[in-house]
């Protein structure tokens, strides 16, 4: 290796402890990537410094970089997401769903609001014991204009997350709507919280576990579209 190499590589070294507190194991050749959705999605309005975020104009050129690289066998999203913007969310979530290569999703806190949707994206998905999921109706901040378009406008978006979910999970329709307008669990709220293997039993997530289980599950899908690929050859 090459002195610029050298330096070019301490470099990327010192930047990975400066902007994640260590050294990232995940090299951008991995057979397995890592994608990791934390904080409040960002959609088109910048939140505040203060605000751990996941920008969505970050996360698109990665989703279409792992589809593109033929060195990138399966994708691993990591979830801990307190939810943030609709239609960022739902960009992701389908994006994630149309990705051809095998794709796991590990719920590790929290996969609140359009974070439900993200986590049913994948090929298979997980949570851990303790994490928490919340299910509710679509809310709104700002100026609402009190007339019947807004309540249609409302009704629209609310359809768009609940058929997602459906389509890329086992839940019922009718069983996440009685969830989303649940009176009982949430303060001065609407919805429905779910934790761990709440989460599977519901229908919206496939299993309980963690790294472990979701490395090996990943694995076996990837092992599987090799075999798939063999035999259709």
């Amino acid at each position: 290796m090459s002195d610029k190499e050298l330096d070019t590589e301490e470099k990327n070294k010192k930047d990975d402890i400066k902007e994640y507190g260590a050294e990232r194991t995940a090299k951008p050749n991995d057979s397995i990537q890592i994608l990791p959705i934390i904080g409040q999605i960002e959609g088109h309005m910048e939140l505040s410094p203060q605000t751990k975020t996941t920008k969505y104009e970050h996360l698109i050129p990665q989703l279409i970089g792992v589809e593109r690289d033929k060195s990138v066998e399966g994708l691993l999203i990591v979830l801990n997401t307190v939810g943030g913007d609709i239609e960022a969310g739902l960009a992701i979530a389908e994006m994630i769903n149309s990705i051809s290569k095998p794709t796991v999703s590990l719920v590790i806190g929290g996969g609140h609001s359009i974070g439900v949707p993200l986590a049913t994206a994948a090929d298979f998905s997980f949570i851990s014991p303790s994490a928490t999921m919340i299910v509710h109706p679509v809310r709104m901040n700002g100026l609402i204009i009190g007339v019947p378009q807004t309540f249609e406008y409302f009704n629209k978006m609310q359809k768009r997350i609940i058929e997602f979910i459906v389509r890329t999970s086992k839940i019922e329709k009718e069983t996440l709507e009685q969830m989303m307008l649940s009176t009982e669990q949430l303060m001065n709220d609407m919805g429905t919280i779910l934790i761990g293997k709440q989460a599977v039993d519901s229908g919206i997530i496939d299993s309980v576990g963690g790294i472990k289980e979701s490395l090996a599950k990943l694995e076996e899908l990837i092992e599987k579209a090799k075999n798939q690929r063999t035999v259709s050859k």
